[in-house]
């Protein structure tokens, strides 16, 4: 409230309803204030001591509360259970050890009896009439071979001594390798990429399991060859850049990484890999790309030309997408629903649930949940892209509708700065991204395809913690990219790995480096075979 201290009235009842006013404005001031740090301390709690999962454990209404609060509820309870229930019949998997994959090798370890045992009390010979098998399953530590390229020579001795214009002396022409004059096969070069890209083990690691192993091949060594591997397949990662740009969708995310020795920058500096996510539903393509910046420069320079959808998370360097033509930028529900599990998370706790009803974000993640039970019955149901369209304007157009108008409404009744306002202020502000996923059958409801695909980096970043320079911040986006698409097209990534490493040295036509592709490749064509 505005007071004008040079002209105060002379009624002494006016100025006593003035400070009053005052006193209750200043108080709900404070109360929303001392609301809003109680808030921030609660989350700042939970981010350090509270449990990551977003999942909702909502308690089924049919089950009793272990402690009623008097005899009279517990009769009830007693004279409730007494009513018959049927239940339907269902099947139900059978639990128990799973059994070993049939395509690996069989050991027979036999255990007869001894010849005094094989013996019976009446002095008969005991006769076998069956056996009994149990199978377990066995490790045997990694092993490793020498290859050894033997070219024979040939000379003809008829000439020998003899003045000729052609070689007296023939050989056998020397083998094509991934990287020339280096000992390492194609089988070490894929193992040594997996390790540190799928399975997060540093070279140092590798190092030392190399050593046990009886063999010294040091870091520098490795990190060598997997930049000059990642070299050599710079046009499979250009091919694999015009499959995600021919798709309908690209999902888009990007993860800090920090990088030595980036010219003009120091080592603290933060850079980030982008993950794109695009290609054919039925056949993704996952594309990493190392970045000295977080500016959404770097995805229109991705995008440049591209027509279709973009969906992304709600960073602002993404805006710039919503001005190029023929783009649509989508939103993810997942980054909305997760600012209103957030306040369910940090809110204040009863000692019963019968004291604790659902608050407005429970009513919010209510109406999520809607739209997701939706999706999860046509992924159920198998249906086609038309099928989801249908679906989606039956059933989660009139949700949207609704929650919509409740988000307006309920937008007044809380502080616009505390958690419960900015879910609401997020998810309003965000609308028409979110809303666009129900124009397609392809599209999706949330970014997660693609954040999911950003896991395996940020679970190796915690490993090898940082890139030792340019050069091998690109070649890690190189491997990240083809075994992450070897996987999402149900590829081994070694056995992709191993099988493109030893073609690549062969490739003679754009057509034989696109056979290359993880998309065109079955899994039995890379199957390992007992003379790998």
């Amino acid at each position: 409230m505005d007071l004008d201290l040079k002209n105060l009235p002379d009624d002494a009842s006016v100025p006593k309803d003035t400070v009053i006013c005052l006193i209750d404005e200043i108080e709900v001031k404070y109360q929303e204030k001392i609301h809003y740090l109680e808030e921030q301390l609660r989350l700042f709690k939970n981010e350090l001591f509270g449990r990551k999962s977003e999942r909702r454990h909502e308690p089924n209404p049919a089950q009793m509360l272990l402690f009623l609060g008097n005899e009279d509820q517990t009769t009830e309870a007693c004279q409730a259970s007494d009513e018959t229930i049927v239940i339907a019949a269902h099947a139900r998997k059978k639990r128990g050890r799973k059994a070993l994959p049939k395509d690996l090798p069989r050991v027979d370890v036999i255990h007869d009896l001894s010849e005094d045992e094989k013996q019976c009390a009446c002095g008969a010979q005991l006769t076998r009439f069956g056996e009994e098998v149990c199978e377990k399953l066995d490790y045997i530590p990694a092993r490793l071979r020498v290859e050894r390229h033997i070219r024979y020579k040939y000379a003809c001795k008829s000439c020998e001594g003899v003045e000729d214009e052609g070689p007296s002396v023939k050989i056998a022409p020397a083998p094509v390798q991934l990287i020339p004059k280096s000992n390492a096969t194609a089988g070490l070069l894929a193992h040594i990429a997996v390790s540190k890209f799928a399975d997060g083990l540093p070279l140092y690691r590798q190092q030392k399991i190399f050593d046990r192993l009886g063999i010294e091949i040091s870091r520098a060594a490795m990190a060598k060859w997997l930049i000059q591997a990642a070299r050599c397949c710079a046009l499979l990662i250009a091919l694999l850049k015009q499959e995600i740009r021919s798709g309908p969708l690209i999902n888009i995310d990007e993860s800090p990484l920090q990088v030595l020795n980036e010219p003009g920058r120091r080592n603290t500096s933060k850079s980030y890999m982008w993950v794109y996510r695009g290609g054919r539903p039925d056949r993704p393509v996952l594309l990493y790309q190392y970045h000295h910046t977080r500016s959404g420069r770097a995805a229109l320079a991705f995008l440049d030309d591209y027509h279709g959808y973009i969906q992304s998370d709600d960073f602002a360097g993404y805006d710039h997408l919503d001005q190029k033509p023929d783009v649509v930028h989508l939103g993810c529900w997942a980054h909305a629903r997760r600012k209103f599990v957030k306040v369910v998370k940090v809110r204040k706790k009863h000692r019963s649930k019968r004291e604790n009803p659902k608050g407005l974000a429970d009513e919010a993640l209510d109406y999520i949940g809607k739209l997701y039970q939706i999706e999860k019955g046509a992924r159920r149901q198998e249906l086609d892209i038309a099928q989801i369209y249908q679906l989606r304007q039956e059933k989660a157009k009139p949700v949207l509708n609704e929650f919509k108008d409740w988000l307006e409404t309920k937008r007044s009744l809380t502080p616009p700065k505390g958690l419960l306002g900015q879910a609401i202020g997020y998810t309003l502000a965000n609308w028409k991204k979110l809303i666009i996923y129900v124009e397609d059958g392809r599209l999706r409801p949330d970014n997660n395809l693609v954040e999911n695909a950003i896991r395996p980096f940020v679970v190796g970043r915690k490993n090898w913690l940082f890139a030792g320079s340019p050069e091998g911040a690109a070649a890690s986006a190189t491997f990240f990219s083809l075994i992450e698409t070897a996987k999402a097209n149900g590829l081994e990534p070694y056995g992709y790995l191993r099988h493109i490493f030893k073609k690549l040295p062969l490739v003679q036509t754009e057509q034989d480096l696109r056979d290359l592709l993880p998309q065109n490749i079955r899994p039995d064509d890379i199957a390992l075979t007992a003379q790998d």
